[in-house]
């Protein structure tokens, strides 16, 4: 395990980190960067470049694990240690001391193509005594592939899966290995997650109809059945909201019943979203980006009547993916915080709210760590992992 004992925002943490082979968490040396579409204009006050933070706050950066391969999403387990999922289709148990367990049997078949593979795991609210969890993927179905979540129980032993069986899958299939979404949560009775619309210019446009399940938050029971009070009981019966592009990050605001998303934009307008029941988040018909070939996306505007607006965006892109709410114990000054992944420029983006209003942004290892998932460990230290061929468990602790 390697650590460092870094001064966010010291330039002699920095140096030292560097010396020593790892990333700096350092919250200065960063920009927003030039606007993709600099004629856009906020929808409101604080909607986008909030004023930046810096916390002083004192962190250990320690590598937990290596070795993973492009891992995707981490659940915390209560007994300690960790389940880990990689995007080539391994589930991996890590213990607390880092060291990376065989793959669990039992796991679907997955696509492990583009951007396909075995993606998020959640546990369920009551696997202290069910070991029951949940995991989203990319599976072929006749036709092409398709986002599915399925539920397993884990082995006492954390060696196997039993009872595997698929909740949902999206339709139609999609013959592109692109923008599959796959963020789960788990709460209660529901099982909240999110759908990809794939990408090509004309599977974007299923995102804006509730009959297909592309390019939205999908609201379904533990079971898979469709609650009957979703929105669109008879278009698209477990659909919840509508109108997004590439949703990674999902998450429940503690102490709410508010259910909060991140998705990729284009070139700009990545997106923090407050899901309401049955709402428009606008894709593809509005974005603050723009396609990657510089044109115009969907209207050519930022805005239109009947469909919500993010409560952030940004543009240039932070590339985000999984988040969490902070809650822990060792970083009390961020409690209610939210914390992000990035992939590109890379890093931890942390986001103070005020309501439902960003009023700060902070972000440590700028450009640095490709960042896919995050999560907060039992002792309320902060878990990252990191993206590519040979990819790390990390926690960041306070010194």
């Amino acid at each position: 395990m390697i650590s460092a004992r870094l001064r966010l925002g010291a330039g002699a943490a920095l140096g030292l980190a560097l010396s020593l082979g790892v990333s700096p968490a350092v919250a200065e040396d960063w920009s927003y960067g030039q606007r993709n579409v600099p004629d856009f204009k906020p929808a409101f006050a604080g909607q986008t470049r909030a004023p930046k933070l810096d916390s002083g706050v004192r962190v250990a950066r320690r590598v937990v694990a290596r070795g993973l391969t492009h891992p995707w999403g981490i659940a915390v387990l209560p007994e300690g240690g960790y389940l880990v999922t990689e995007r080539s289709g391994a589930l991996r148990p890590v213990s607390a001391s880092g060291r990376v367990g065989a793959p669990v049997k039992g796991v679907p078949a997955v696509v492990a193509q583009g951007q396909g593979g075995l993606l998020d795991v959640a546990l369920a609210p009551d696997f202290d005594q069910t070991r029951v969890i949940y995991l989203t993927y990319a599976k072929r179905v006749k036709g092409g592939v398709a986002t599915a979540a399925a539920r397993a129980v884990l082995s006492a032993d954390a060696t196997r899966l039993v009872g595997v069986r698929d909740l949902f899958v999206q339709s139609p299939a999609s013959p592109t290995t692109a923008h599959f979404g796959s963020r789960i949560v788990a709460d209660g009775a529901y099982l909240y997650l999110t759908t990809g619309e794939h990408f090509t210019e004309r599977q974007r446009q299923f995102a804006q109809d509730p009959g297909k399940t592309y390019g939205k938050v999908i609201r379904i029971r533990a079971d898979g059945a469709a609650p009957a009070d979703n929105p669109f009981p008879r278009r698209g019966p477990k659909v919840w909201s509508y109108g997004h592009r590439n949703p990674q990050g999902l998450a429940l605001r503690p102490g709410t019943e508010e259910l909060w998303e991140m998705e990729h934009g284009p070139r700009g307008g990545d997106e923090l979203n407050l899901i309401r029941k049955g709402g428009n988040y606008g894709w593809p018909v509005v974005s603050y980006g723009e396609n990657y070939s510089g044109s115009p996306v969907g209207s050519g505007k930022a805005h239109a009547k009947g469909m919500i607006e993010p409560r952030y965006y940004w543009d240039p892109v932070i590339a985000p993916s999984g988040f969490t709410f902070y809650e822990g114990a060792m970083f009390p000054g961020w409690k209610g915080d939210i914390l992000a992944a990035s992939l590109s420029p890379g890093g931890l983006v942390r986001l103070k709210l005020k309501g439902d209003r960003v009023v700060g942004e902070e972000r440590f290892l700028y450009g640095r760590d490709r960042v896919r998932d995050v999560a907060v460990d039992r002792d309320g230290a902060i878990l990252i992992l990191t993206d590519q061929e040979d990819g790390q468990l990390i926690r960041l602790v306070r010194e």
